[in-house]
């Protein structure tokens, strides 16, 4: 058994691999080789820290930490020595510490505490929201104008917003019920799969922005993003499509097809791949629900074409939102810096304001989620002035944008990356 010391560098960083993974919590080692495949997380969010001390980020993703301790006494097999530095030895500790200290200051003032009613709401208006669109369309028929306001009622449900907040385990006081709720929200109402969800976005969560750790920067070839990133595929001579002129196709397929197309394909052949039949039930339920409700008045035709159209809308609204806080930020390998650093350079805020806080599903305070990912939402306001005055004392920048500045900004870096790729590929 590993017995901290010295080695502790050389030794738990051997341990990286898939099969033999080590991760250091709170100055303990544990050998998760076999648990990541047990992690309701999923298997990868853990190896992605494998070989690095994962305090900071099993601090944040467990609103329960005694309960996951114990979970994890068996994986113990040793302890740090008192005077032996963190393996991270580049990490401002001075940085670490306070951030530490404020995320306990927040929680003694109760910025983990959720309302009950502000999410109960929530669910009422989006059921109320379901059931005005099925009644528009027995009262007043299948009209032109009549589907359009029905399908804009179906894609402004806002479904999407809500099982991010299960699913981020911030609703619920116990992390069982935000899981079995979670699958009901994204499930039944939104006919998508929990475990997808989970072992999808927990990565990025974990390691924003980071090339072959984050999904959510895996543009499968279709763009190139970032600094780094263009000018390899440059002086590789890659040229899947012409990226001097992605901030143009992007609208074309962007916002229309990743949910419609890329997600519905993602989602159903995880769940098969993968054998997630409680999810896949869940999802069916949906599609019961849905068709027995619209074919009586559209008929399977053009029932199906409702669905795609809100989906279609539902896409757009999804990709401007989600990649107006990271697309524009920095994009680069691991680099193995603290919480707080990692967040900040991934992601930016947009002000606040009603229309915004809704728009974005408070997503628009995209540092204060990122940085305390199972707080509820209604608090992110109360915790943006304290995660600003922290940056400002260690000079980490903490970015906010207007919301129209923030789309453009999408466009922009895309032009910029694209030009970065030219340049390298014609000249590299």
């Amino acid at each position: 058994p590993y017995d901290g010391g010295q080695r502790f560098c050389s030794e738990v960083q051997k341990h990286t691999k898939f099969g033999d993974q080590w991760i250091v919590v709170e100055r303990k080692v544990y050998n998760v080789s076999q648990w990541v495949k047990r992690h309701p997380g999923g298997l990868r969010i853990i190896g992605h820290y494998a070989g690095e001390d994962a305090t900071e980020a099993f601090t944040a993703f467990h609103p329960d930490l005694q309960l996951v301790r114990k979970y994890m006494k068996p994986l113990l097999i040793g302890e740090l020595e008192a005077s032996e530095p963190s393996q991270d030895c580049q990490k401002n500790a001075a940085l670490v510490e306070d951030f530490r200290a404020l995320r306990e200051h927040l929680e003694a003032e109760g910025c983990f505490k959720t309302q009950p009613l502000f999410f109960i709401l929530h669910l009422g208006h989006i059921l109320l929201l379901e059931a005005i669109a099925l009644m528009l369309v027995w009262c007043f028929g299948t009209g032109w104008i009549n589907t359009a306001i029905v399908a804009v009622l179906m894609a402004t449900s806002q479904a999407g917003w809500l099982q991010h907040d299960f699913g981020h385990l911030s609703v619920c006081k116990t992390s069982r019920w935000n899981h079995l709720v979670h699958k009901f929200v994204i499930g039944h109402l939104k006919g998508a799969s929990a475990g997808w969800w989970n072992h999808r976005h927990f990565q990025h969560h974990a390691k924003p922005n980071v090339f072959k750790k984050d999904p959510d920067v895996n543009m499968l070839n279709a763009f190139v993003v970032g600094k780094v990133q263009p000018v390899e595929y440059g002086v590789k001579k890659i040229k899947h499509l012409p990226y001097n002129h992605q901030h143009k196709y992007f609208f074309f397929i962007g916002p229309p097809l990743l949910i419609p197309v890329y997600f519905q394909f993602q989602i159903f052949h995880n769940m098969i791949l993968h054998g997630l039949w409680v999810d896949l039930a869940w999802c069916i339920s949906y599609y019961v629900r849905y068709f027995l409700c619209y074919t009586q008045f559209y008929g399977v035709f053009w029932a199906v074409i409702l669905f795609n159209f809100v989906r279609f809308m539902e896409s757009h609204w999804f990709v401007w939102v989600t990649q107006m806080s990271h697309i524009p930020m920095n994009i680069d390998y691991e680099k193995h810096q603290d919480w707080l650093s990692m967040q900040l350079v991934a992601t930016c805020n947009i002000e606040q304001s009603p229309f915004n806080d809704w728009f974005s599903g408070h997503l628009n305070f995209q540092i204060e989620h990122h940085l305390f990912p199972t707080m509820p939402r209604h608090n992110y306001w109360r915790a943006a002035p304290h995660a600003r005055a922290l940056c400002d004392k260690y000079g980490v920048k903490y970015q906010e944008k207007t919301l129209y500045g923030a789309f453009a900004d999408i466009i922009r870096s895309l032009e910029k990356s694209g030009e970065l790729w030219l340049d390298a590929y014609l000249n590299k």
